[in-house]
């Protein structure tokens, strides 16, 4: 079951992985602001479908409110790492929010929620922080150099990662009986909380309908790894799944190594093969 679980969280990290990338693409098109609301709207969408496809047992009020809760984690994550994304610091502010958003997430799940993992398990978790900053500060992606502002804004990719933490971490408290039902309940509070920053920008729903498509797509992406990320959870204990979904970051430098033709770097790759050791420490342990 534990090791379904470390599955589960890895096919999380892909999804988020692919989601950043291309968002933060998007995002240079699109004010982030709109990509970050449709992008919701999309995950809200998807989760509200695969929750009528798997009925739960109960849904109570205590597994509505902290599926808000997570919603709120997640609007405000992808709002200030769209923003950050979009001026062109995707290697500040990707490696800023993951590795925070892993330290917080684990932090909570061993002092408060009573998480024991092995000593080989600790030995991943220390070896997955410094190995997430190599892979994202490793070198400077293609779209970092596509006309955009460039400079460290390391603020939004803190405030993300507490986005990232209370996503995670209020996402796990749901009861496995209310089954789906919070993703969906937190799209709904992510799009709600959203709308206000949207409202200002509705002239850039003129733009092409692909582009806003794709920004609805993303967001479907994000909300199936939300999904993979809870039922991770529910097989494994929350500071492991934290860690491996959070290895997101390995993803975009994949694709643009394949994709963008970037060259990796030394730091890049040694970032990827204690990325790798990581997970084998994780899911072992």
């Amino acid at each position: 079951m534990e090791q379904m679980g470390a599955f589960l969280a890895l096919a999380s990290a892909v999804c988020y992985g692919f989601v950043d990338f291309a968002g933060g693409l998007l995002s240079r098109r699109v004010h982030f602001a709109v990509v970050t609301f449709l992008g919701q709207f999309g995950g809200l969408l998807l989760a509200l479908a695969a929750a009528l496809l798997l009925p739960a047992d109960a849904v109570r009020p205590p597994d509505v409110m902290w599926g808000m809760l997570s919603g709120a984690g997640s609007a405000t994550a992808m709002h200030f790492l769209n923003r950050g994304l979009s001026r062109g610091a995707m290697s500040v502010v990707i490696p800023v929010s993951a590795v925070t958003g892993v330290a917080l997430s684990v932090l909570c799940g061993v002092f408060f929620l009573g998480d024991r993992p092995t000593p080989l398990a600790w030995l991943g978790i220390s070896v997955t922080v410094p190995a997430l900053w190599l892979v994202s500060v490793g070198g400077t992606s293609r779209g970092d150099s596509g006309g955009t502002k460039s400079g460290p804004v390391p603020a939004d990719g803190l405030v993300a990662s507490l986005g990232v933490a209370v996503q995670y971490i209020g996402l796990a408290q749901a009861d496995p009986a209310s089954g789906l039902w919070p993703v969906a309940v937190g799209r709904l509070a992510a799009v709600l909380l959203l709308l206000p920053a949207t409202w200002r920008h509705t002239a850039e729903f003129r733009r092409s309908a692909r582009s806003l498509g794709w920004a609805v797509l993303i967001g479907a992406g994000a909300a199936l790894g939300l999904i993979l990320y809870l039922w991770a959870t529910r097989l494994q204990m929350l500071a492991i799944a934290v860690v491996l979904a959070s290895l997101y970051p390995a993803v975009p430098t994949a694709l643009g190594l394949a994709v963008l033709r970037e060259k990796v770097t030394r730091a890049q790759a040694v970032g990827l093969v204690s990325s790798a050791v990581a997970v084998i420490l994780l899911s072992l342990g």
